[in-house]
């Protein structure tokens, strides 16, 4: 297994993956707070500094070129600064971002959180949700036609503001079956039942109960049912349901059940945790690893994100040495 598992993470530099989802930024306001506002019976927050990172599907995106691949974006930006923003941060994580689709009619997503004493204040989101116009879906489309024949693997990363319509995801998969390339969905619970015919989700406990509507889901063989379920409902060929601290539960179409504990040594910060997961098995699958393979070496590379704090993202050379150190 760790040979296997090496010989993967160096495969890595010759896939490419698509990403279909929504591109945000992630900004954060640091300070320190020493009274209340005279104003509102709110604190003052006195900034000591800003910083700003991929969020979202981007965060998918960042996590690929992070483990050493080529990552495609199809998404939107709105005709902004912060627009401009995402294109040079893009480019800085070398992302491709030629097939950004850029509205004037929305901003670029921005979830701003304002931080002190050692807690997140306040969170302000500008966005604007919703179906986009039929200009735009096709733009989106079209771009997604145009890669798809390029890449390894899609990656379809639903936060629910519009980009992953019906529309856009049923085209997306269409595609890629014609071309036999894997589509892996991180899934938003009001969607769940409409990704259907793909390889496989990644859905955490609670979105996988709660996408289908499920109760008194305690035991692992609760789990492995539910998981059945899905598989029956989306006539995918799998699932991968997250379980924190139970690590994780692959569902096969031959009702195989394997469960997988975590490879987590510290858990300081869960967030951008599900990115790294569907990065890494996705690039795994896109070098034709098989699924047991490619969920053990995400739960690896999910282990060392937890230990990080903030959005965070693994490297080959620290997936390789997490591997040598397990299997020494």
């Amino acid at each position: 297994m760790n040979a296997r598992l090496l010989d993967l993470i160096d495969s890595f530099k010759k896939q490419s993956v698509l990403v279909v989802g929504d591109t945000m930024i992630d900004k954060f306001v640091w300070g320190k707070v020493k009274r209340i506002s005279p104003e509102a019976p709110v604190p003052v927050v006195e900034v000591i500094k800003e910083t700003q990172v991929l969020g979202g599907a981007a965060n998918v995106a960042n996590n690929i070129t992070a483990l050493g691949a080529k990552a495609y974006m199809v998404s939107t930006i709105g005709g902004d600064l912060d627009g401009k923003t995402v294109i040079e941060m893009f480019k800085e994580k070398e992302i491709d971002s030629g097939c950004l689709v850029c509205d004037e009619k929305r901003p670029t997503i921005v979830k701003t959180r304002i931080i002190a004493v050692s807690q997140q204040l306040v969170r302000v989101d500008k966005e604007v949700k919703g179906q986009f116009e039929s200009r735009i879906e096709n733009k989106l489309i079209g771009n997604i036609e145009s890669l798809i024949p390029k890449v390894n693997a899609v990656i379809i990363s639903d936060y629910g503001k519009g980009v992953v319509c019906p529309k856009v995801l049923k085209r997306t998969i269409a595609v890629a079956k014609k071309y036999k390339t894997p589509v892996t969905v991180d899934p938003k619970i009001e969607h769940f039942k409409k990704y259907k015919n793909i390889t496989t989700m990644t859905p955490n406990e609670e979105e996988a109960i709660e996408g289908m509507n499920a109760k008194n889901i305690e035991t692992d063989v609760d789990v492995a049912n539910l998981g059945k379920k899905i598989l029956k409902t989306l006539k995918s060929d799998s699932v991968v349901i997250t379980r924190g601290e139970k690590g994780m539960t692959l569902i096969e179409s031959n009702n195989k059940v394997t469960n997988i504990p975590t490879r987590a040594k510290e858990v300081y910060d869960v967030t951008g945790a599900g990115d790294t997961v569907i990065s890494a098995m996705t690039l795994a699958l896109a070098a034709k690893a098989n699924l047991l393979i490619a969920v053990e070496l995400a739960n690896f590379a999910a282990g060392i994100v937890v230990a990080k704090l903030g959005t965070a993202t693994a490297t080959p050379e620290e997936l390789k040495n997490v591997i040598k150190e397990f299997y020494k």
